[in-house]
């Protein structure tokens, strides 16, 4: 089994990429608001910054900052994957290892983590959060995809320039550079 290593930083801002398993689903959208409901649920036990957040059919990515002394988003994500899957129906087809761990078949085990390390760093990857829509051919533009954070950004003076100097892919397919978590 791989150990991975993680870089705990207490009261980080860390970039996340989080994928359904089946990367052909259209979960997250379809049930939004039961995703909304697990991220507040987890948010209200455990707080954390929401700095930008935009959720796919298939995959999500989200900027946190934790409060200080706090470097435990593993749990968070960890609750807000079981809390959205509770909330569904057991529909899903699962494997004989799905079964074995009593696990639902809904989400990639590991998701991708970036530990943000200064401002440009930041803005790379808030700009790269809410571009994920158009660079997937969901919409034409940026604003015209509903489940982002950029749309309540816009109404505190945001303003997204440079959007075609943002590059790589952050934890999608492909992707060798960052790490990869439980």
């Amino acid at each position: 089994m791989p150990n991975y290593r993680r870089v705990f930083v207490e009261g980080g801002c860390w970039f996340f990429t989080v994928n359904l398993e089946d990367r052909r689903s259209r979960l997250l959208t379809e049930h939004i608001d039961a995703l909304r409901d697990a991220v507040a649920k987890v948010k209200w036990r455990r707080p954390f910054d929401i700095n930008a957040w935009v959720v796919l059919p298939d995959h999500m990515h989200a900027i946190w900052t934790l409060p200080p002394e706090d470097t435990d988003f593993p749990t968070r994500w960890r609750l807000i994957k079981a809390h959205f899957s509770k909330a569904l129906p057991a529909i899903e087809s699962r494997t004989e290892v799905h079964k074995a761990r009593n696990e639902r078949a809904i989400w990639q085990r590991r998701y991708w983590e970036h530990l943000i390390r200064n401002e440009k760093d930041y803005m790379r990857h808030v700009h790269y959060c809410y571009f994920n829509p158009v660079k997937h051919g969901l919409v034409a533009n940026v604003e015209d995809w509903p489940f982002s954070s950029f749309h309540r950004d816009m109404t505190t003076g945001f303003d997204p320039t440079d959007w075609d100097a943002i590059d790589g892919t952050f934890g999608e397919r492909g992707e060798g550079v960052g790490r990869r978590a439980d």
